[in-house]
């Protein structure tokens, strides 16, 4: 549509909201700007509101009065009663990735799912840029990618652009298309915003809901809820598999990851820990091969992928005990992959703010391969309660008392590991802030 002149309400000023607006300013549109934090508390937000002129007020019902047109942030729930009411009235209300959408030029490479799509979405642009194929990767993926509105500019016919979506960018998508989407698997998360497991599910299933024939769903084989999927949609499956032969697709052959019936590489060549991260290298390597990539130049590139900051991150040995910071897990489903990652002998950091987990899922293989549970943050209560007798507890409360206590116990051979199961924002802005500030403590240790 032609935005010059309309008047947009921004709803959220983090880096999706803060990019929104500067596409709509870009279009001629009038947005003004709302958050429930006063704006001395949203420092990045200052300049920029301040170079394109846009009115800021504190977040409150009367401010969605007046606008045919609101935009939301991820982070603002779809069903916030003034975003109910403005739609009765007739607003249209949408999220930054919807408005994106017409704007964005080339293709999209779409990746969803409850763990692993920042890696996925990392590993195929990283293929892609191998393989000599262009594109541009942002969406979710967070800090230093841009979000989806931000990239708009330098999209260009001919690209693809690789988007990692949360449930939050798809629940509120119409129009929005993947020529390619990507879902590794949907396990229980985020309950305390969608409030049921199948209104998460759901709000994952749009991004093939909005999908044309001619397209591509790359799915999960081994996932129930991925495999339904497919029997809803009008592209095209193809699946990856670490149990059984799928057509089309990519599965795990003896050791061998193969694409109908090629062989792509040994699942030993991949740099990354964890047979979870085989899945997400068959569901890159999926995406991209649909992108033009050879299946030769798939492997030499997995074989270079560095990996991606928090996610099962080796920081250092020291006296023979290695620390490994996966501050991603904020699920208790990352989290059984990041235990699944290790032999045993883990000192595991749990905590932080609930999201309406189930944690009991995590005492049989705590009891298996921990040596004790570092607590912290609000949720300590609750993760002591599931999954007690399984594993020695400690209530750590902070950090910095866990790493010290772990640092205190290990011997030579374990392995001390940061998967909270739980979201930072207790006592941190996110889950990069955590994963610093335990590679700072960790780097500091004598």
């Amino acid at each position: 549509m032609d935005w010059k002149g309309c008047k947009v309400l921004v709803v959220g000023l983090g880096k999706s909201g803060l990019a929104a607006i500067e596409l709509l300013a870009g279009q001629g549109a009038h947005p003004q700007a709302t958050d429930s934090k006063p704006l001395a508390e949203l420092p990045e937000a200052v300049p920029l509101l301040a170079r394109l002129g846009t009115p800021f007020q504190l977040q409150a019902p009367e401010v969605f009065r007046g606008f045919d047109w609101i935009v939301v942030s991820p982070g603002v729930p779809a069903d916030l009663p003034e975003l109910e009411q403005a739609r009765l009235r007739g607003a249209k209300v949408m999220g930054e990735v919807e408005l994106s959408a017409g704007f964005l030029r080339g293709s999209v490479i779409g990746v969803t799912g409850s763990n692993g799509k920042t890696t996925t979405t990392a590993l195929a642009g990283h293929v892609l840029r191998e393989c000599g194929i262009p594109c541009q990767v942002g969406g979710n993926i967070g800090w230093p990618l841009p979000p989806v509105a931000a990239m708009a500019a330098s999209s260009r016919e001919g690209q693809w652009n690789v988007l990692e979506l949360s449930s939050f960018q798809l629940e509120t998508i119409r129009e929005f298309r993947a020529q390619v989407g990507v879902c590794i698997n949907v396990t229980p998360d985020h309950l305390d915003r969608h409030h049921t497991f199948e209104a998460y599910a759901a709000a994952k299933r749009r991004l093939f809901e909005t999908q044309r024939a001619g397209d591509w769903a790359v799915l999960n084989a081994d996932d129930p809820v991925t495999e339904a999927f497919a029997r809803a949609i009008v592209s095209q499956p193809v699946w990856f598999s670490l149990l059984r032969r799928v057509t089309p697709g990519l599965w795990l052959d003896s050791g061998q990851i193969r694409a109908d019936g090629e062989l792509v590489m040994p699942a030993g060549e991949i740099p990354l820990l964890g047979r979870h991260n085989i899945e997400n290298v068959m569901a890159a390597a999926a995406a991209a091969r649909l992108a033009g990539a050879t299946l030769a130049g798939i492997r030499a590139a997995v074989r270079t992928f560095p990996g991606v900051e928090h996610r099962i991150e080796f920081v250092r040995e020291m006296d023979g005990v290695k620390y490994y910071n996966d501050s991603k897990a904020t699920n208790v489903d990352a989290t059984l992959k990041a235990v699944d990652a290790f032999p045993g002998g883990l000192w595991i950091i749990l905590g932080g703010k609930d999201k309406g987990s189930d944690y009991r899922p995590l005492a049989e293989p705590l009891r298996q391969k921990a040596r004790a549970a570092l607590l912290i943050g609000a949720a300590a209560g609750k993760i002591a309660s599931a999954i007690e007798g399984s594993v020695p507890l400690a209530a750590c409360g902070t950090l910095e008392t866990a790493v010290e206590r772990a640092r205190e116990g290990a011997r030579p051979g374990e392995v001390v590991l940061l998967a909270p199961a739980c979201a930072s924002f207790d006592q941190f802005q996110n889950y990069e802030e955590r994963g610093k500030m335990f590679k700072t403590l960790v780097g500091k240790l004598v």
